[in-house]
């Protein structure tokens, strides 16, 4: 089943990119207290999510966070190294990095996705939700191939 709207996101451990390496945190933990505007992408490096999907979190930063925003962190299918190298390639301080190097967080949350016929195999669809103490606000899956409504500039209007 879908994560949906007014439903609280499940526990799941994920790793943190900090400054100083690696760091496993509890979903439940670090959505606590707070609102934040999650974005997942397929993968760190691929085509969409590196020229459109981070760059417009990166851009809206600001405007996100004057909006209410405490945290905008983005998660993917990849392990913390590339997601910490992706967001010192494109991306920026104003962005947590969260690896669900397992796909544990998306199939936890029923959006995952098979990518083998691209040679990924099994990945996170892409998305975004805005998430208020652990409980999700708005949710918007893209279709497939499709970038629109998981967008900074989508939320933006959400909030």
């Amino acid at each position: 089943m879908t994560i949906a709207k007014g439903d609280k996101l499940p526990d799941v451990t994920l790793v943190k990119v900090t400054p100083d390496g690696p760091e496993k945190v509890s979903s439940a933990e670090y959505f606590a207290g707070k609102k934040v505007a999650l974005f997942a992408v397929p993968g760190a490096f691929t085509p969409t999510c590196s020229a459109k999907h981070l760059p417009g979190y990166v851009e809206k930063a600001a405007e996100l966070k004057a909006k209410g925003v405490d945290e905008i962190a983005c998660t993917a299918v990849n392990d913390a190294f590339v997601l910490g190298a992706w967001n010192k390639s494109g991306g920026s301080d104003d962005i947590t990095m969260l690896a669900d190097g397992n796909a544990d967080f998306a199939s936890a949350l029923g959006l995952d996705a098979d990518f083998s016929g691209f040679g990924m195999g099994k990945r996170s669809q892409r998305y975004s939700i805005i998430v208020n103490d652990g409980v999700v606000e708005e949710v918007n899956v893209e279709g497939p191939g499709e970038f629109k409504v998981s967008s900074a500039e989508h939320m933006l209007g959400q909030l």
